[in-house]
């Protein structure tokens, strides 16, 4: 895998310098050990909680993390979290419809 590669969809953002609530809950992954995974830090990656380059224009980039084993981990979707890439539980505290809104 790697970010930023594959078609590039124009996005209109109303404000740009702030985040987008992908979805309210975690994303759980299988992850491989030794693999390198790009967590979408926008909210507009249509590839959650991945990057696929839609953070361009925007201040934001991917942020790059290695997988030290094989095992499941739940990526922040709500991209509020304090322990990026993974959920901290923030979006318990967002509201109900967060879904698509900035933040």
């Amino acid at each position: 895998f790697s970010c930023c590669s594959g078609p590039k969809d124009v996005v209109e953002i109303e404000n740009a310098a702030k985040v987008v609530c992908a979805k309210r809950s975690p994303i759980p992954v299988d992850v491989t050990a030794d693999q390198t995974y790009y967590w979408c830090t926008c909210g507009l990656s249509k590839k959650q909680p991945f990057c696929d380059g839609s953070h361009a224009g925007t201040k934001f980039v991917p942020q790059a993390w290695k997988a030290s084993a094989t095992e499941t981990k739940y990526f922040c979707a709500c991209k509020q979290t304090a322990n990026a890439p993974f959920c901290d539980g923030k979006h318990s505290k967002m509201p109900a419809d967060a879904e698509g809104k900035s933040y």
